[in-house]
């Protein structure tokens, strides 16, 4: 069987070469870009859905989901029409709530290095906790990739768990979160 698209499934229409040069896929942070770009499975979202609450799907435009009133929107700042990357990105979620959006820009901190391709900022993930997480959550991210989401958790207090499938992303992620941890440490009172 042939792997899911980013799209959901492998349908003619998008299997287009735009992202191939030279035969092969693009190269982008070190990494063919098809090793990460695969849709979780049917499966992967029925298991999401029986071992959580609530959810927030990044790219949940792709996927075969629920109707939701409740989506986020995060506009990229600095991305204009003409730039190849996407203005804003989606997210499903399952909350019974009005839809938000919030605009940061894409990088993050001035001189923040980058090493995933779909990195977002920690402030997107500070603002999602604020607007949706309770005292007391514990939050998954089974996507983790460069740990974004669990810095805004470690910021909060919230309790958290991060998977991730690759194992470079993973290295890098925890080496972000240490060093993280570290300069936190250093402004503690003790």
């Amino acid at each position: 069987m042939k792997p899911r698209s980013r799209f959901g499934g492998i349908f003619d229409k998008y299997e287009i070469k735009a992202t191939r040069t030279g035969g092969g896929y693009a190269e982008k942070y070190g990494k063919k870009i098809e090793h990460w770009d695969i849709a979780p499975s049917p499966e992967y979202f029925k298991e999401l859905f029986r071992v959580s609450q609530n959810q927030i799907i990044w790219g949940g435009n792709y996927f075969s989901l629920p109707p939701t009133r409740c989506f986020a929107i995060w506009r990229k700042l600095t991305i204009s029409e003409s730039f190849t990357m996407a203005m804003c990105e989606y997210a499903w979620t399952s909350f019974n709530d009005n839809a938000k959006w919030i605009e940061l820009a894409p990088q993050g901190k001035a001189g923040e290095k980058r090493f995933h391709p779909t990195q977002k900022p920690v402030a997107l993930y500070r603002w999602l906790l604020q607007q949706y997480a309770k005292p007391g959550d514990k939050i998954i991210d089974t996507h983790a990739g460069s740990a974004s989401s669990l810095i805004a958790c470690i910021e909060a207090g919230y309790e958290y768990i991060g998977f991730e499938i690759d194992k470079d992303y993973y290295t890098a992620a925890c080496e972000r979160i240490e060093a993280f941890a570290a300069q936190q440490s250093l402004f503690r009172e003790g």
